[in-house]
Order: C-alpha cells, then structure tokens, then sequence
C-alpha cells in the first residue's frame, strides 16, 4: 500500500488518538497555549499546563474539562522567569516520561521602562528564550525515557524580519518593547532548530521542531469564559481582518501538529498554509537567517553561559 493511502491527510477537525501520551504545555493558562492545551486534550493524551499564576490555570483546567468529556489534564507550576526553580518544578510534575513540551509561554511587554527577571536577564528575553532553555535541560530525563519525544518550540511570525544582536541580547543598548519581543522569539526559534542539530549529532531519540502561529488575534478567537471572552463589538469590528488573519484556536495548530503528527520530524519549521498567516499547518522552508548554524551555536554557547546549564549535555 502506497504512503498516500497509508498515511490520512491532516485533519485539524480529526486529531489522531494520542491516549498513553503525556503532553507538558508551558503557559497553557491563555491565549495560544490554552487551545494548544484544549486540542491535545481531546486526543485522550494527558496534558499539563505550566503556569506562574495558579487561579488562571485552575480557570484553564476547569474549561478544558467543560469542553473535553474525560480529559486528563492538570496544573504545573512554573515560573520561567525564575531560573533555580525550574529543577524542582520538573521534579514535582510526577510523571515517568514526556511525550512532547510545547514551549509556548511568553512574555509580551507594550510599553517602557525595560524590566529584569530576578536573575537579572531583560525580562522577555530571560523568560520567553532563556527560561525554556533552561527547562529543556532539567525536562530532557523525562523525554529521553519516552520511545520519540519531541521539543516544540513556538516562535513568532514578527522574527521573521528581526535580527539577533549577539552583542546585546539584553537589550541594554537598543531597548524597544516590540522589537525586544520579536527578538526573543527569533532567539527561541534558533534555540529550537540547534536543539535538534546537537540532538541528531549525539544519537537522541528526542527531536526538536519549530513552530509560528502566523497573526493570531484575539478579536477573532472563540470565546473560552472566564480564560477568554470576545464581545459581539470587537468580533465586528476586525471582522475583515480574518480574511489575512485568524484567531487563537487556529494558531495552535501549527503546534499540535507538531506534537502528533508522525510525519513531522525534527528541524523543521511549520506555520499556517496561507502567506504564513492563516490556514492549516504546513511545513515553511526554514527561514534564511535561522539557518545559520554558526551564528546558532554562538547563541547556543551564549546561553548556557547566562543560565548554567546545557539542554544537550544529558544524555538522552
């Protein structure tokens, strides 16, 4: 039998069954992580959402449980910004292994003055880049002893046109909220395709894969009360806009396909179909810049400076 007849079409409506699994979804509180969470749910896969904030992931769980008749999903503390809590976070989640991480939480700043983690880093960076760098070291035990784990980090639509000052990661020079956003994401995006480069290079049965979620607005996501509600006005009024963009639900899928699909493998970058804005997944040729396998291990070496830790050090 041919692969086209072996192998269904992606279906975002028809999730494949995924019950002995064990999904880990950072900031799954909200927002994007939230239908990531929903979605991987339904599979009968057992989910936890990584939160700092523990009455909006309660919140998180009791919707999921609304909509998912039977889901297995439960809170996970976790405060990415606080880099010597990750160890004990990863060692009170009480599973044997894991499946998949979706590394989705974020930080998101509008508005000066720059602010810092208690360790000192600029906040989006040290948060949305270095404390899933950080994570990834202390979770990799628990994905090595799953049979093909995968690390899915999702980046950002807006790196695409940023560039990584490796002179200024901290944004001391040249601080500007949006601009230091869409940097840390880019950084998150050259973490997730080196991950999978040293992985593949030390024989690890786990992969990494990137993922973006393209425009994903608020405005056009269904409502999800208390974690979301979206008035009938704001509904209306960026209507026109979902001919360019979709909202929330639809910017999971990227990385719920990620997570389940077999056909998915490690170092590939997927995004929606349509200019890299809306629509289904589809794999994306991994954008110029983040190909760079040089400038990624600079990054990679920076990193492990500024946290103390190597994700690809443990064997796996």
């Amino acid at each position: 039998m041919s692969s086209a007849f072996s192998t269904p079409p992606w279906d975002v409506q028809r999730l494949p069954r995924a019950d002995a699994s064990v999904f880990l979804i950072t900031g799954g509180n909200a927002g994007i992580g939230y239908f990531v969470a929903e979605q991987l749910s339904a599979t009968g896969a057992t989910v936890l959402l990584g939160s700092r904030n523990p009455a909006k992931a309660e919140a998180a769980e009791a919707s999921i449980r609304a909509r998912v008749p039977g889901a297995r999903v439960r809170t996970v503390r976790l405060d990415l910004a606080d880099l010597s809590s990750l160890e004990t976070t990863v060692e009170s989640v009480g599973v044997e292994h894991l499946d998949a991480v979706v590394h989705n939480a974020g930080v998101a700043l509008d508005d000066p003055p720059r602010k810092e983690t208690e360790d000192g880093h600029e906040l989006m960076f040290g948060t949305n880049h270095l404390g899933h760098f950080a994570l990834t070291r202390w979770l990799m035990p628990l994905l090595s002893a799953a049979p093909a784990a995968r690390v899915v980090t999702t980046g950002s639509f807006a790196a695409k046109s940023e560039r990584l000052d490796l002179d200024d990661l901290q944004s001391r020079k040249d601080y500007r909220p949006k601009r230091t956003y869409g940097r840390s994401k880019l950084a998150q995006m050259y973490f997730g395709v080196e991950l999978d480069r040293r992985l593949r290079a030390a024989g690890s049965t786990v992969t990494s894969v990137v993922v973006h979620p393209g425009g994903a607005l608020d405005s056009l996501t269904p409502s999800r009360p208390p974690v979301h509600e979206r008035t009938t006005g704001a509904r209306l009024r960026t209507a026109p806009a979902a001919l360019l963009v979709q909202g929330k639900h639809a910017g999971a899928w990227p990385a719920v396909r990620a997570v389940l699909d077999p056909t998915v493998r490690g170092g590939q970058l997927w995004g929606p179909r349509v200019f890299g804005l809306r629509g289904e997944p589809r794999r994306e040729r991994v954008w110029n810049h983040l190909a760079d396998p040089s400038f990624a291990a600079r990054l990679w070496d920076t990193s492990c400076d500024l946290t103390g830790v190597d994700p690809a050090a443990v064997p796996g």
